[in-house]
């Protein structure tokens, strides 16, 4: 007899169950099973047929097993019971569930446990000390009534823990016991276990703890503080938890990660992972190093996995990971530039930005006609269209798609006033967006234009208008995004040093030292445009400064530096 004994509570794929335990008891381990009392009795008796010949293999009382009832509690001490009253032999007693799997040759787990006799090993911990409790429930699972299911009479529970709350309702906690939580997946010393089993007291402990709420997260780890000498408060079994109390599933793809945690035992394993099965039931698994149980290896794979279960990834959005309000998650998946104004002043800006930086220069996306991709394209990655109207049926999931599907590489897009402004308020708070304006800029069509002079007036007031309430919530003080302003007048004076910081913000790795500016459009008898927009009662203040002449003299102005708001 190997000194370790184990008790495995199952309901569900019974193959796998009796595989585990020949396992066990192939290394001299004796195996006692409680089948949950749902199972029906030909199923029951064809896996208890199946089993009869290996005397190692025992089977308890049944009882009925509910997720937070008193019925896994009840399961646990028959099998305990019946595994003690059996097997003198036996030191250590190691509770697992038919989702169990061993991850070490059992010698391995026999040897640990002959080093330490004395040593029970059950997470207990005082209600003051866990934060790992969902529900919102701590001290009060042992203070309030629970005649309802959780799961499935949700309302009535809840309605029953605000009456008692209302009506201050508490129920005593028997003197002696602190109550202490934990896994319920341990391994006590028989001299532990025993003394719980035959506590003289048991039946009031019992009366109590059947009206706890998950009572066999509570019921082992408060009383072993009873009656242990020495207790390591923690569990063998390796078990992961998501943030809404629900254990992660182990499957084929996991059998590296399952290796490095150097685990005894593993739970949850999915029962069709055939992988997994194959390789830690087999003697070739007894290749592996003696090691100090270190669940910590793999910890920060697993916050990982439940920080992007709850948050997603910066950028993708989806029915199943769509971030919820106030999570301090990237709008986008990467950098990228929005020009207002460039390729007003600029002949051909776009093909000439695009050759020098080799980022991908989109027209303006959120043009009312059409998105304007690179290209004159139809459709870009992700199958997204150039369609106006499917476009502004969400214009932030569209940005946050165009940049998601070309992650990596450089995206630049123009914008103005007379674009659709659905998106000012996502391009503020998004701290990958790099926003370069040229204030009044877009005058210069409608000076280069052959319309009406009073029609120009009514557009010139509306671009304004538009413009100026952008600016405003670009410059608010929760903006993230990294914004460039300059007038018209400041831009043209001297667009050198701007253009040139523009190359470097967009993050080209080795952006080139400009010694020409790209062709600016003639802007001959723009400063007489604008004083002829002031005669007609507009007031175009947006472009700075421009002079009348057109001639910017050095003695009469001196250059501004754009400003940076972050």
């Amino acid at each position: 007899m190997s000194g370790l004994g184990i008790v495995m509570l199952v309901h569900t794929a019974l193959d796998r169950v009796e595989q585990v335990a020949r396992h066990w008891t192939a290394s001299g381990c004796p195996v006692v099973i409680h089948v949950d009392r749902k199972v029906g009795n030909p199923t029951y008796s064809d896996f208890v047929a199946a089993c009869a010949d290996d005397p190692l293999i025992l089977f308890c009382d049944r009882h009925a097993c509910e997720w937070g009832s008193w019925g896994i509690v009840a399961a646990s001490q028959s099998a305990a019971a019946l595994m003690l009253e059996n097997f003198s032999d036996v030191r250590h007693v190691y509770l697992s569930s038919g989702a169990c799997l061993p991850l070490r040759p059992v010698g391995d787990l026999i040897d640990y446990l002959a080093d330490r006799p004395r040593v029970d090993f059950i997470e207990s911990a005082t209600t003051a000390d866990v934060n790992w409790t969902i529900g919102g429930l701590d001290l009060e699972r042992f203070t309030l009534r629970f005649p309802f299911s959780w799961r499935k009479q949700r309302k009535l529970f809840d309605a029953y823990v605000r009456l008692q709350r209302k009506l201050g309702i508490r129920r005593t906690i028997p003197d002696g016991l602190i109550p202490h939580m934990g896994s319920q997946w341990w391994c006590l010393t028989r001299q532990t276990l025993s003394a719980i089993l035959q506590d003289p007291k048991r039946k009031e402990y019992d009366r109590y703890f059947r009206h706890v709420w998950i009572p066999d997260e509570s019921y082992f780890q408060t009383l072993a503080r009873l009656y242990s000498t020495h207790i390591e408060s923690r569990s063998l079994t390796l078990s992961k938890f998501d943030y809404q109390g629900r254990p992660h599933m182990f499957y084929d793809d996991h059998l590296q990660l399952l290796r490095r945690s150097d685990c005894f035992v593993a739970r949850k394993v999915w029962h069709r992972a055939d992988r997994l099965y194959q390789a830690f039931l087999s003697e070739e698994n007894s290749v592996m190093a003696p090691a100090e149980p270190n669940p910590g290896k793999i910890d920060r794979i697993f916050s990982k996995a439940v920080e992007r279960r709850m948050c997603g990834r910066d950028g993708l959005y989806m029915q199943s990971r769509f971030p919820r309000p106030g999570t301090n998650r990237g709008l986008t998946a990467f950098p990228y530039t929005l020009l207002q104004g460039f390729t007003e002043l600029f002949e051909d800006f776009e093909a000439w930005l695009a050759n020098a930086t080799g980022a991908r220069v989109h027209g303006h996306l959120f043009h009312p006609g059409r998105a304007q991709f690179a290209g004159e394209a139809e459709l870009m990655n992700g199958a997204l269209s150039d369609c106006a109207t499917l476009r502004d049926y969400n214009p932030t999931a569209f940005l946050s798609n165009v940049i998601w599907n070309t992650r990596g590489e450089t995206q630049c897009f123009q914008f103005g006033p007379g674009d659709s402004q659905g998106i000012n308020d996502f391009l503020a708070r998004d701290q990958n967006a790099r926003i370069a304006i040229i204030t009044g800029a877009w005058a210069v069509p409608l000076f280069r234009s052959n319309q009406d002079f009073g029609d120009i007036r009514c557009e010139a007031a509306r671009l304004q208008q538009i413009e100026s309430k952008q600016l405003e919530l670009l410059d608010a003080a929760r903006s993230k995004a990294r914004i460039r302003v300059w007038t018209m007048a400041d831009f043209v004076e001297s667009p050198m040093e701007p253009l040139q910081s523009l190359l470097e913000d967009m993050g080209t790795p080795h952006p080139p030292h400009l010694t020409e500016a790209p062709t600016m459009v003639d802007l001959t008898g723009f400063g007489k445009f604008l004083q002829n927009l002031k005669n007609q009662g507009m007031h175009p203040y947006l472009m700075g400064d421009f002079p009348v002449n057109d001639v910017f003299g050095t003695q009469a102005k001196s250059f501004k530096k754009p400003y940076l708001v972050q």
